[in-house]
């Protein structure tokens, strides 16, 4: 319990024409689009905490605030809660901008008994 990762990236309007591109829609925005933000936690989740094999059960997210396109955003999960008896994991989940600000926040709950282990040399 405590154990944290984060990322930190930004979005250009380069990366944003691409994603709304393969959404098939031709516009521009100045905002992050949410599902980038869930994306980034997805990431986390999935490669660094709890890691390669975790089966990803819920995730509930309350955007709060518009994520500025071109600005660093960190995404950042942490163990709440760990339920050994049912390979079970809690984690809290935030995005916030390069001044602090919350942008989301929320829960995401994981299953992981099958997360693989590093092989050693």
């Amino acid at each position: 319990i405590g154990d944290r990762e984060s990322v930190t990236r930004s979005f250009d309007q380069n990366a944003l024409s691409d994603f709304l591109g393969l959404a098939g829609v031709a516009r521009t925005v100045r905002h992050v689009p949410e599902p980038l933000l869930s994306g980034m936690i997805s990431y986390l989740l999935g490669v660094e905490l709890p890691g390669p094999g975790t089966n990803y059960l819920k995730q509930e997210t309350h955007f709060l605030a518009a994520a500025p396109a071109g600005e660093p955003i960190t995404a950042t999960v942490e163990i709440t809660r760990l339920r050994p008896d049912k390979h079970l994991c809690d984690l809290s989940t935030t995005c916030t901008d390069a001044a602090g600000n919350v942008l989301c926040t929320g829960r995401a709950l994981v299953l992981v008994k099958d997360v693989a282990r590093p092989i050693e040399a």
